[in-house]
């Protein structure tokens, strides 16, 4: 990657751009200025995302999806971006990233905010068979 890429905001990228995965540690702490930053929108929530490791396939579409950065990205022993945690924080349950997730079943699902995450992946559906 050039330097000039590193230097494009978000608006000079063409539609359809595809925007690689970070290279090295992300910054935990780095949230793009146009969400809530300041603010926990927490209480907003009525279901939460919650992720099951076993079945992703570390695709990052919930980490570019995600309109609030609550996708916390991390890195695996070899620099390969890899799905991280969920910033619950942050993230107001709108559910793009389930939406946008591809496996079968999704790696990420919707389970209402109450419930602890140990109950919800108890509760995971078992994958489905083709037709």
């Amino acid at each position: 990657m050039t330097e000039e890429h590193l230097l494009k905001g978000w608006e000079e990228f063409e539609p359809g751009a595809t925007l690689f995965s970070f290279e090295g540690k992300p910054d935990q702490e780095v949230h793009h200025e146009n969400n809530s930053v300041q603010h926990s929108v927490a209480d907003w929530r009525v279901d939460k995302p919650v992720h099951n490791k076993e079945f992703c396939i570390d695709c990052q579409f919930c980490w570019v999806y995600c309109p609030d950065t609550s996708i916390i990205p991390d890195v695996d022993d070899k620099g390969k971006g890899i799905f991280g945690h969920i910033d619950y924080k942050h993230c107001k349950g709108c559910g793009i990233c389930v939406d946008v997730c591809p496996t079968n079943p999704k790696s990420l699902l919707m389970f209402a905010d109450h419930l602890p995450v140990e109950e919800a992946l108890r509760q995971w559906p078992e994958k489905e068979e083709k037709k």
